[in-house]
Order: structure tokens, then C-alpha cells, then sequence
């Protein structure tokens, strides 16, 4: 699907009201008043969309898997007279979803078998995973968690907050907590201030990353308060999740910035997705809008192996060539590492384009983004007689 020239253009367009003319800016802007009104029906979406027929079953479909809800703000970056839409394939159902391709899994990243108390996973050896809510503002079709998010499918999230935090107190090797659903930034600012301040109180915890999509659905909720409130617990990280330009529109550019000022570095994670953002000149408007919001680019994930994804998911091949098409034609900082969580709880794998040629003993040989051959020497030991010769003059010049 190819983009249109305004989608990969570094300006920053608001999209409000929209489909909402006859709301007051007051009320568009009160986080509360998006996350009541989201679209979350049949009824209400076929109001404002025309759906094709392959939406219009996924939607039916969709209560007994993964709910559907989209905030007005987001809904408004839909192109209704393209079902092809970059920002419609990623929340409106689709009958594909009821499809399980024979190599996708309801937990692809092994989640719960890492699970040492409910909703904590615990992978890597300094690091974990909290589960703190099974909500979010809207819903990814491609939703890794969509086993436990939403409410609606088969398995429910039964995170056990006490029983997490005295895990977390007893395992001094545990220094970076993960704080994800869900959407952590749902929850009100004394609620959220309540978890992180119990962390916080943990000696060993040196700092606390949050995960959310709340920047991006719903921008209204990062508030100066919210701000000041996170602001005192640092080192903080957010990781935000962002998949196509036309996504960074004005409010979550100021939203973001607003993060920015209280101290807080904020990295990007996308997910590769077919016929959605797997072209090299939507990556890059992506991440250089990314930069001007002040986001790094952090990981670009091939999308998991998660049940009913064959659809959104792109082959690896077209993973790496983006990020050839990247190394060296835009800065570094704009580089996001191509990743894929190994199936069945491996763990994150770099994947990168081979720039190494051969190695062989005293050299290597590399090429560069444009095809260019070069040897780099490994280092040569220096001889005893010539170390020697070194101490000798530096002894007469004493």
C-alpha cells in the first residue's frame, strides 16, 4: 500500500474534530470525555465508515477474542474511503483474525511460563516484566497480549500486585522493572504515583521504564500534572509505540514534548506490519518525525507469531532491507534495531544486514551502504624487542 505524499511529510496536522464538529474543543480535549466515547460497536462504527465486508464479520467476531475500541482522536486519522488505510488495518477487526496460521501461538513471546507470581515475568536475569492492567485506550489487531488484553478472550490477566512487589523485594538482582499491560498511563495519577512510589522504595530497582500507546490513542491524558508526578520518580524511561507517521499529528507531538520537558527520555517501539508501514520511505518519515518529537527510535519488532497476525505480519527479508535502506542515508540516531522476540520466550534477537564480508586472521573484510569494499586490521601485538626498545628511550629521557 503506498502512502500518500502528506503521510510522509515532516509536518505535524491536527485531525480534530473531525467526525466530532459538534464538539466543543473543552470536551475534545478532556482525556475522559475520548475514552467515553470511544468506538467500541458495530452500530457506532458503521455510523461513520462505510466497512468492507471482511471488516464488517471481523467486527462480529471480534467480542470473543479481542475487543475493539478506538478513541475519537486516533478514529479520526482513518481515511474512511480507503480500506486500506495504514491506520485502519491496526484497530478495526478483520475476518482474517479467525484464522490460526499453523505456526502462530496464543503466547508467542512465553510470557506466562516466566511468570514466578501472576502478571510479573521474569526473562532476562536483571530485568522484569509487570503486567499492571489488562486495558488500553485502544486495541492493536496485532496485540502480542491479546490472550489476556481487553477482557473478552479465553485467558484473563490475574496480576497479583502484592505478591509482585515482594518478589520484587527478595531478588536483588532484579534493577529495571517494565511497567506494561495493558496500558500502565490509564490509570489515574494518584494510582500510578501509588506503584511507582513502592518501587521506588526498592534499593536495588535502579530505574523503571512504563510502556504505552497513551501519547499516541488518546495525547489528552499526558497531562502538566501527570508530568510532575512522574518527574519525581527518576531515572524514568517511556517506551511509546508508533507504527506510521500520519500518527505523530500535532497534539501528540505537544503531548510528547510535554513528557520530554519533565526529564523523561522517550524511545519509539514499532512493529513491522504488512502493507502497513514495511516500505523504507514510510520508515523514514516515520523516524525523523520521531526525532522531531524528540522520540528516539528504539526497536522495530517483526511482528510476533501471535494468533490470527498472518495477515498483518511482513516477511524478515523486508525487515532488514529497511534497515539497509536506512544505515547511511539518514542519522543514526534514526536507526532503530530490527528485533525479533525469539518464539516461545527466546528473548529480543538483533537481526541486521551483513556489512561483514569474511573473516579472517589479522583482518576483516567489510562493505559499506554503498556497496563499497574495505579491510580493517586487527591489532597487531607489539614485538618484545620493539616494547623494550619504547622503555629504554622513555628511562633516558627521565
Amino acid at each position: 500500500m503506498a502512502s500518500r505524499p502528506t503521510d510522509l511529510a515532516p509536518s505535524f496536522i491536527s485531525h480534530a474534530p473531525g467526525h466530532w464538529p459538534e464538539v466543543e474543543a473543552e470536551q475534545w480535549n478532556d482525556p475522559r470525555w475520548q475514552l467515553r466515547n470511544r468506538i467500541d460497536s458495530l452500530a457506532e462504527l458503521e455510523t461513520r465508515l462505510t466497512l468492507t465486508d471482511e471488516e464488517r464479520a471481523g467486527v462480529l467476531l471480534a467480542g470473543n477474542k479481542l475487543a475493539m475500541s478506538i478513541t475519537p482522536h486516533f478514529f479520526n486519522l482513518i481515511d474512511p474511503e480507503d480500506p486500506d488505510c495504514p491506520i485502519r488495518r491496526q484497530v478495526i477487526p478483520n475476518i482474517n483474525e479467525g484464522w490460526t496460521a499453523p505456526e502462530e501461538m496464543a503466547d508467542p513471546c512465553g510470557e506466562d511460563s516466566h511468570m514466578p507470581v501472576p502478571g510479573l515475568v521474569h526473562r532476562y536475569p536483571d530485568r522484569v516484566l509487570f503486567l499492571v492492567t489488562d486495558r488500553c485506550a485502544s486495541y492493536c489487531r496485532y496485540c502480542t497480549r491479546s490472550r489476556v488484553v481487553s477482557g473478552v478472550g479465553e485467558q484473563h490477566l490475574d496480576t497479583q500486585m502484592e505478591a509482585a512487589f515482594r518478589y520484587l523485594e527478595r531478588t536483588p538482582e532484579v534493577r529495571d522493572v517494565l511497567l506494561s499491560g495493558g496500558d500502565p498511563l490509564l490509570f489515574s495519577d494518584d494510582k500510578l504515583d501509588k506503584i511507582l512510589t513502592r518501587l521506588r522504595s526498592i534499593p536495588h530497582i535502579q530505574f523503571v521504564r512504563i510502556g504505552s500507546r497513551i501519547p499516541i490513542f488518546l495525547p489528552q491524558r499526558i497531562t502538566p500534572e501527570l508530568c510532575a508526578m512522574l518527574k519525581k520518580h527518576h531515572p524514568l524511561f517511556i517506551s511509546i509505540h508508533t507504527n506510521h507517521p500520519r500518527e505523530l499529528t500535532s497534539e501528540v507531538r505537544d503531548a510528547l514534548g510535554r513528557l520530554a520537558d519533565a526529564g523523561i527520555p522517550l524511545g519509539n517501539q514499532s512493529v513491522l506490519l504488512n502493507g502497513i508501514n514495511d516500505h523504507v520511505e514510510i520508515q523514514k518519515a516515520l523516524v525523523h518525525k520521531l526525532l522531531m518529537c524528540r522520540v528516539r527510535p528504539y526497536y522495530l519488532y517483526q511482528c510476533d507469531l501471535i494468533t490470527g497476525s498472518s495477515h498483518l505480519r511482513t516477511s524478515v527479508t523486508k525487515g532488514l532491507d529497511i534497515i539497509e535502506g536506512l544505515r547511511g542515508h539518514t542519522t543514526g540516531y534514526a536507526i532503530p534495531q530490527f528485533v525479533i522476540d525469539g518464539p516461545g520466550g527466546g528473548g529480543k534477537i538483533p537481526l541486521n544486514p551483513e556489512y561483514v564480508i569474511t573473516r579472517e586472521p589479522g583482518r576483516v573484510i567489510l562493505r559499506n551502504y554503498e556497496g563499497g569494499v574495505f579491510e580493517y586490521a586487527e591489532p597487531t601485538v607489539i614485538p618484545e624487542d620493539v616494547l623494550s626498545g619504547l622503555h629504554d628511550r622513555a628511562l633516558e629521557t627521565a
